[in-house]
């Protein structure tokens, strides 16, 4: 299952319904770790954190520094390279129309756009 997204959107002002890049990458480090079947002890160990400031970054909540941002990667076994890519491609996703639905890197991806009765934006991927 995808990163579920949310972002809480000024029905005045349209961009403040976009994701901030913080918000897409925590979304995408949580989402590489559940996939790994792995809890968020372990990798920030690995990573040099404390639990509670990685857990800050997967809700996106902090925008780690370069450095973390490394330590938190390789704990995950990703480059710096797959990291920007799968939080490039989230953003992609969530700039499409409402369930535009593209395939990238072989997998199918669908994006949502902002739910007008709660503010919410999600973003779910299928295969």
């Amino acid at each position: 299952m995808g990163p579920h997204l949310t972002r809480v959107a000024d029905a005045d002002d349209p961009v403040s319904a976009e994701l901030l890049w913080r918000e897409a990458l925590g979304a995408f480090f949580r989402r590489v770790r559940t996939d790994q079947q792995r809890i968020l002890t372990d990798i920030a160990a690995q990573a040099g954190v404390s639990p509670q400031y990685l857990s800050e970054i997967e809700r996106g909540r902090k925008e780690p520094s370069s450095e973390i941002l490394a330590a938190v990667s390789r704990a995950l076994g990703l480059s710096l390279l797959q990291v920007t890519r799968g939080v490039a491609d989230a953003l992609e996703a969530m700039a499409r129309p409402r369930h535009a639905v593209t395939a990238v890197d072989g997998i199918q991806r669908t994006a949502a756009t902002t739910h007008r009765q709660s503010g919410h934006v999600s973003l779910r991927m299928v295969s």
